[in-house]
């Protein structure tokens, strides 16, 4: 089942110089980029050295790929091994995970290579995520007991790059406070946020951590933490935008031809339970927001460091929450906008139309008012 050279890879060459996103995990990239970093290669993600040069990819399935799942998929995660790591363009072999009879695909896309159970359950353990963000991704790896290195989960450059001028705007204050005392603190919120962002530990960040009372021990721990929901503040106010639009033409968009009154009957009740689920996601996803944005409220007013300390040290948990309403979100904002680009009439046929909303609601998955509705 491991497949040759198809359209998908037409497109693999722009992702030379991406590392991770929500969508993509270059782990080409990453050993290209972390070369001389002897940590990256003494705890890789996978056992076989060959899949440690994969690009592993959330994938939306076409009607004719769905085929080969037991159960219905919209959304499945696709490995990708390049004929040649230098150069993606050149396409490769893939296989999806839990497609029928992928484990043998997989037993040969990765050679003889030991511990053929484990690099299977890291696979299953991506599969079971709505996202491939680094921060919910390094999380959740790390819940399943994987032992990997910390570089591998790394903000892709053009992301980082867009990033940084909302986090300086978002930390002002905490610098101020941190770096009351030295000179010239203004000019440097510039490197200071560079150094918060980076993979590495900077000392220019120790009065950071001073000033959050963190124990050397616990401090990669509490800013990886830091930096997650900084993050996921990032992602979120870069999609408000087109997640508005959805909601708007949700109720405007025109089915082209025929429909039968049943089925406009039925497709206006998917309309009303999509939003409804999307409603309650993008509260979920406020909540864990305001509890974040009241303890830095807290820290940098009240001065209470202990607070945003105790926060970030036990906030772990809320990451795969946080990050798997921030990639449904995403998916769904994103994906809309590709269906209805700006412009354009906003129109489908119904085939087409039912399609794209099944798919974001069997992406929210059920909740209690569904249940009590039944």
């Amino acid at each position: 089942m491991g497949k040759g050279s198809d359209r998908t890879y037409r497109s693999l060459r722009g992702l030379e110089k991406t590392a991770s996103t929500s969508r993509v995990l270059n782990l080409a990239a990453l050993a290209a980029r972390n070369a001389s970093n002897p940590e990256h290669e003494a705890s890789p993600f996978f056992v076989a050295s060959s899949l440690n040069g994969a690009v592993i990819v959330r994938h939306r399935l076409r009607d004719q790929e769905r085929e080969a799942f037991d159960r219905i998929r919209y959304t499945a995660t696709k490995l990708i091994i390049p004929f040649e790591r230098s150069d993606l363009g050149l396409g490769g072999r893939s296989v999806f995970v839990s497609e029928r009879g992928w484990l043998d695909a997989f037993e040969e896309l990765r050679g003889e290579a030991p511990d053929f159970p484990r690099d299977v359950a890291v696979l299953e353990a991506i599969d079971e995520l709505p996202s491939l963000d680094p921060f919910l991704l390094r999380e959740h790896m790390k819940r399943r007991g994987f032992d990997i290195s910390p570089s591998h989960f790394e903000i892709s450059a053009p992301d980082l790059a867009r990033m940084q001028r909302f986090v300086g705007s978002e930390i002002a204050k905490l610098i101020e406070l941190a770096y009351r005392d030295a000179e010239g603190q203004e000019n440097n919120i510039t490197r200071l946020v560079e150094a918060l962002l980076s993979a590495k530990t900077d000392e220019r960040l120790e009065p950071l951590r001073l000033t959050l009372r963190l124990e050397k021990e616990n401090y990669k721990e509490g800013i990886f933490a830091w930096k997650g929901f900084l993050y996921y503040k990032w992602v979120l106010n870069t999609l408000w935008g087109n997640l508005r639009d959805v909601f708007n033409e949700l109720g405007k968009v025109r089915v082209i031809g025929p429909i039968d009154s049943e089925t406009a009957h039925e497709l206006e009740a998917l309309k009303n339970r999509l939003r409804g689920k999307m409603e309650r996601q993008v509260k979920s996803v406020m909540n864990h927001l305001g509890v974040y944005d009241e303890v830095f409220q807290q820290l940098t007013v009240e001065g209470n460091a202990l607070a945003f300390r105790d926060f970030l040290l036990k906030s772990p948990e809320m990451f795969l929450s946080l990050g798997d309403g921030c990639g449904l979100v995403s998916h769904i904002a994103t994906y809309w906008r590709y269906q209805f680009p700006r412009g354009k009439p906003l129109a489908a046929n119904v085939v087409q139309l039912v399609d794209t909303l099944q798919d974001f609601e069997v992406s929210l998955g059920s909740d209690t008012h569904d249940a009590q509705a039944a």
